[in-house]
């Protein structure tokens, strides 16, 4: 199970941290990512970090703005976002998957209920 929190109304430029809290002992097998949901649109992928947390991967929307981390102790993803822009105004959702990071949503097979996140300009 995985449960998002950390969503809000913020002012463009700002920041928001999101948080991803698994249950279950096998987390730290599990690569992570974030997606989101704009109105309207189809759901896409923004970040997503490997097992071990070595390595990363990001859209090129959010590259340099973005950061994404895991701490496995607690068995929670992060999304620290910067410099927010109304276009990132969307529903966050994160997902795990076994192993191996991907960037398609039809590879993850968990997934979180999302959080709202509105940038206002």
């Amino acid at each position: 199970q995985l449960i998002e929190s950390g969503g809000g109304l913020v002012q463009a430029g700002g920041s928001l941290r999101l948080s991803c809290a698994a249950s279950g002992r096998t987390f730290s097998s599990y690569a992570m990512g974030w997606f989101r949901q704009a109105p309207g649109k189809e759901r896409e992928f923004v970040a997503s970090i490997s097992w071990s947390g070595s390595n990363t991967d990001y859209a090129d929307s959010v590259e340099g703005r973005f950061i994404i981390s895991r701490n496995n102790a607690v068995n929670t993803v992060y999304l620290d976002m910067n410099s927010l822009k109304p276009e990132d105004t969307a529903v966050y959702y994160c997902a795990g998957r076994y192993r191996a990071m991907s960037t398609s949503e039809r590879a993850y097979g968990y997934w979180g209920q999302g959080t709202q996140v509105t940038v206002s300009s």
